[in-house]
């Protein structure tokens, strides 16, 4: 019986200083390396604060009108132009044109940064079953674990800041793009692929040529659910120093602000939606064109 009783004591303590040894383990690599690796971020913060400067500088007609021609070139729809502008013109009237224009240079460089290595990694999935099998594992960890638990090594290593926040959004709003840009690829009919072939085509050419622009309809939706869920961690990412429309949500919830917090809510709101009708209108589009195509 004192076996019995003994024996989860001594795991107990075995389990305490295992994560005593991790904690340790992890100060001290953040001692030695915190700097380095906060060194080697540097150009994405300088390009980080430029972008939001760019944006919060630059004259409200001219953002709109930005924001109106890109909306129109990628929907090619008036009634959907005219609501992009009448939401921005909304959010300006309301007092939040700053944070929006803050959470505007997040997201763009959050997707900027996930689409320059979802791509690559979704393509070297697609080539090698062996990638595909270490990966997958990873992305689904990313996906699946509370985003306040890798927030705790994120600050732990660069602290409170622009850099860290991006950070997180970026692990959370990365795998839908490398999952789609590996099922896009691998979804490409064998039998255009072996008429590339047939042609003499190697390897690069089969793959801008031929893979890319077929997986297109695939990849941008990729890119509509990275940019989906950069945007629902905007409220997560301002407790960690990231400015933008999460900040005032944050202090809404913690001084009861009802309509502070419903307002900046519903402008995060109106972004997602923006951006989900533009890039599927998009992503149709391009779907129309490769069928026509084919």
């Amino acid at each position: 019986m004192s076996l019995l009783t003994e024996f989860p004591k001594m795991g107990r303590t075995d389990l305490r200083d295992f994560k005593k040894g991790i904690d340790e383990s992890f100060r001290n690599f953040t001692r030695e390396y915190g700097e380095a690796i906060e060194n080697f971020f540097d150009p994405l913060l300088y390009f980080l604060v430029w972008l939001e400067k760019l944006f919060l500088n630059t004259p409200w007609p001219i953002i709109l009108f930005v924001i109106a021609t890109l909306v129109y070139l990628g929907s090619s729809s008036i009634k959907l132009t005219l609501g992009a502008i009448l939401a921005f013109l909304t959010i300006g009237y309301l007092d939040m044109w700053d944070d929006t224009m803050a959470t505007l240079a997040i997201i763009s460089v959050a997707t900027i940064v996930c689409i320059s290595i979802g791509i690559p990694l979704g393509i070297l999935m697609a080539r090698s079953q062996r990638t595909q099998m270490i990966i997958t594992p990873i992305l689904d960890v990313m996906q699946t674990i509370p985003s306040f638990v890798y927030l705790i090594p994120v600050v732990m290593l660069l602290g409170i800041g622009k850099v860290p926040g991006l950070l997180a959004v970026c692990i959370y709003a990365i795998p839908p793009i490398v999952r789609l840009t590996n099922l896009g690829i691998r979804l490409v009919d064998k039998d255009v692929m072996e008429a590339s072939e047939a042609f003499g085509a190697n390897y690069r050419q089969k793959l801008i040529g031929v893979q890319i622009p077929l997986a297109l309809p695939n990849i941008f939706a990729g890119v509509n659910q990275t940019i989906m869920m950069a945007l629902s961690m905007v409220v997560i990412a301002s407790m960690i120093g990231v400015k933008g429309l999460g900040v005032p949500v944050l202090r809404a919830i913690s001084n009861q602000y009802l309509a502070l917090g419903i307002m900046n809510g519903l402008a995060i709101v109106v972004l997602a939606i923006l951006f989900d009708r533009v890039s599927q209108q998009f992503g149709r589009r391009l779907q129309a064109h490769t069928e026509s195509s084919k």
